[in-house]
């Protein structure tokens, strides 16, 4: 299933992530720097749910409290708490 999410804080301005069996199976990054976000959509493919959320949840960009890959977990937990 492909998940939508407007982030908070960041440039990107939506994620559109595709879960399956709480397996990451692809991220599409809209907005932000592109090659930044490409390359985590690119290293969570595959991933499991939990352990993406455990690698980027609290990282900051800028002073900002939170970030693209932040925002990502926050959204991965937010599919978590669907599919449960």
């Amino acid at each position: 299933m492909i998940y939508q999410y407007e982030p908070k804080g960041v440039c990107s301005m939506q994620m559109n992530i595709e879960v399956e069996d709480e397996i990451i199976k692809n991220v599409e990054i809209i907005g932000g720097c592109a090659g930044n976000t490409q390359g985590v959509s690119a290293l969570v493919k595959g991933m499991n749910i939990n352990e993406a959320i455990k690698r980027l949840k609290g990282i900051d960009c800028r002073g900002r409290g939170t970030s693209c890959p932040d925002q990502l977990a926050i959204a991965l937990e937010r599919i978590k708490e669907q599919i449960a």
